[in-house]
């Protein structure tokens, strides 16, 4: 059964777009205009997650979030024009599962949604090894081999590898893996994520003389199995 969302955004330009690629993906997807039909709604359960809008009529966001984290568990991501630190922090402290700010790129999107529905359905689960091609990832044992061989990676090379790993075959953009591995309040520049896929290619690539961390040019950069 397909996973389903509830998007609450009283944006209908925007809404209708993201209802769109949320289809396309394969979810099922309801919406809400308004704070107070967007509660309703997630309240009567059905759903695998909300996305939520902070600016919304009736109710705010915020309030949405806080009366639906006294009854459910579901994860909720936040989506709103508001990018100061001290917005981020409200949402998140408020029981928000992430948080993305407008505009944003609808890959990324997904990438945030598949994370939280991964940590979500994850519970409790065994672990299960990340692979793509003779390369395999032990995110508990935060062990890394290729052909039985270990790798030794730095925390952020590993990071920035189970990133890559967890969206096996879909182009993350540099803002996505940034975001993603360094966190929403990194100040630097994108070229950091260049950097750190030359490291990777240096220490996975040439070594073992694989080709599995592609470039897509002037997108970002995919994971996938030699052709």
């Amino acid at each position: 059964m397909a996973e389903r969302i509830l998007l609450v955004e009283d944006e209908e330009k925007l809404a209708r777009m993201v209802e769109m690629e949320l289809k396309y993906e394969g979810y099922g997807v309801e919406k809400a205009a308004d704070g107070r039909r967007g509660l309703e709604l997630a309240l009567g359960g059905g759903f695998d997650l909300v996305l939520l809008d902070i600016m919304l009529p009736q109710l705010s966001g915020m309030e949405v979030l806080r009366r639906l984290r006294r009854e459910s568990q579901i994860p909720v991501i936040m989506l709103t024009a508001r990018d100061s630190v001290m917005d981020k922090v409200a949402g998140l402290d408020s029981g928000a599962d992430d948080y993305i700010t407008k505009p944003f790129a609808i890959e990324e999107l997904l990438a945030r949604i598949r994370a939280a529905l991964r940590n979500k359905n994850g519970q409790g689960e065994e672990n299960v090894p990340l692979a793509v091609g003779p390369l395999v990832m032990d995110v508990e044992k935060h062990q890394v081999t290729v052909r039985g061989r270990n790798v030794e990676l730095t925390k952020k090379e590993f990071d920035l590898l189970r990133c890559l790993l967890e969206n096996k075959d879909r182009v993350l953009t540099r803002e996505t893996l940034l975001d993603a591995v360094w966190g929403f309040d990194f100040v630097g520049e994108t070229n950091s994520v260049d950097v750190y896929i030359r490291f990777l290619r240096s220490k996975l690539d040439d070594t073992f003389g694989l080709k599995l961390i592609h470039t897509v040019r002037g997108v970002g950069y995919v994971i996938k199995e030699e052709s």
